[in-house]
């Protein structure tokens, strides 16, 4: 890189620092950065650093310091996009309507009085296939938030979580400041699915990364180690998902209010199946009701196909084969209404 072109660069990192509304101080550090360069450029330095800069201001600039949506507080409203996404679970539903209840209490008092009200962490804990992301998806939609997915699954190091420090070109920050950049908002549903599953050699570091993050007295000044400049987390609502609460410290359960999710009887799944999940995927693929009909008696063929499932993906993965080859068939010019039938049941499934 030459001279002409790195004191270029150099001037792009500057103005996109002040034309970006970040933390005062936050500026300040990060354009004592760029003189740093600056000054290195100007008496024939190296310039390793300046991709390394130009990196840390790409993710400062990118994350929602003072970005936030506005809540949709409606409990008619969230009572039925609850009941159109989710059959059944009056008890889980209510809760689900009481946080929102609050929420509009609070905001109505505000105005005559400062509360500090901290948001419960919903942790729905369950057998796979029984709702438990669905349901932070519905949270998200009811409120009118953003949503954003953190996996644990097989996570190996509480630096995954934290960040690494700017001290090579292949750090970056963590998995919360990625969720933050994602949803646009400092204010979004961060769902952290599966927190059973993170490997048992970094288990402990995790779950200490965990109550800083979850914690109401901790989290309005989370570090990233990369960011290197504390970050307010009390306004993002945190939902986590489990199969079970064996692999889980105390600590981390303390902070948690467990959801117990039911698993799904025959008739249930049959409901969901009917009034959710097929019209669910007849709408994805570009399909009418008229283009498929499944008889009554074929039902209970489809949802125990291999013996008992507690949850419904078995049944969603049916479902969608039987779609996709109705989809197929019409394509090809094999007719446009079909009936699934017990005779003809194998042909699809």
């Amino acid at each position: 890189m030459d001279n002409k072109k790195s004191l270029s660069e150099i001037e792009k990192l500057r103005d996109n620092l002040q034309n970006t509304d970040l933390p005062a101080n936050l500026r300040d550090k990060a354009l004592e950065q760029i003189e740093r360069i600056n000054l290195t450029l100007k008496y024939g330095g190296n310039l390793s650093q300046i991709d390394i800069t130009a990196k840390y201001i790409d993710w400062i600039t990118n994350i929602p310091w003072f970005k936030k949506t506005e809540d949709i507080l409606d409990i008619k409203r969230a009572q039925e996009i609850l009941d159109k996404n989710h059959y059944g679970l009056k008890k889980i539903k209510e809760r689900i309507l009481e946080y929102i209840s609050i929420l509009i209490l609070q905001k109505q008092k505000k105005q005559n009085e400062k509360i500090d009200y901290h948001a419960p962490i919903l942790f729905f804990v369950g057998l796979a296939g029984t709702g438990k992301t669905t349901f932070a998806l519905s949270i998200a939609e009811v409120l009118g938030k953003k949503f954003v997915r953190i996996p644990f699954g097989g996570l190996s190091s509480a630096l995954d979580l934290r960040g690494q420090a700017k001290t090579s070109p292949e750090a970056e920050p963590g998995m919360i400041v990625k969720a933050l950049r994602r949803a646009g908002s400092i204010n979004p549903v961060i769902l952290l699915d599966e927190l059973d599953r993170v490997t048992p050699e970094a288990r402990s570091a995790i779950m200490g990364v965990l109550i800083e993050i979850l914690d109401p007295g901790q989290n309005r000044n989370f570090v990233d180690y990369f960011i290197d400049y504390p970050i307010d987390l009390s306004q993002v609502l945190f939902v986590a998902t489990a199969n079970n609460t064996n692999n889980i410290s105390t600590a981390v359960l303390d902070r948690l209010e467990i959801i117990q999710m039911p698993s799904y009887t025959d008739e249930e799944k049959i409901a969901i199946a009917k009034n959710y999940i097929l019209p669910h995927y007849l709408k994805k693929t570009g399909l009418s009701p008229d283009n498929l009909q499944i008889e009554e008696s074929v039902w209970p063929k489809i949802i125990r196909p291999l013996g008992f499932d507690p949850g419904i993906r078995s049944v969603e993965r049916k479902i969608e084969e039987i779609v996709r080859k109705i989809a197929y068939k019409i394509v090809l010019g094999y007719g446009i209404n079909f009936i699934i039938n017990e005779n003809n049941l194998k042909e699809y499934m």
